[in-house]
C-alpha cells in the first residue's frame, strides 16, 4: 500500500541527501528510498525522521499527511 508523504520534497528543498538524511534520522538509504515511494514504515521510522528535519511532533503532519 502507498501513501502520501512529503519527504521527498522536504529533503530535496533541504538539499539533503539521501544518505545523510538517513544517517541523521538513524535508518537505512534504503529505508528513507521506501518512504520516499509513499510505502508504508513503522511509527518509529516516521517520529526519526520527522526529528531529522528538526520538526517536532506536533509538526507531523508537515512530513507524513493523513
Amino acid at each position: 500500500m502507498n501513501t502520501r508523504n512529503n519527504v521527498k520534497k522536504i529533503r530535496e528543498d533541504r538539499l539533503i541527501s539521501k544518505m545523510e538524511l538517513a544517517r541523521q534520522a538513524g535508518v537505512s538509504a534504503a529505508t528513507i528510498e521506501r518512504i520516499e515511494r509513499g510505502e508504508v514504515c513503522r511509527m518509529e521510522t516516521k517520529r526519526k525522521i520527522i526529528f531529522a528535519f528538526g520538526y517536532s511532533l506536533a509538526d507531523k503532519n508537515k512530513v507524513f499527511p493523513d
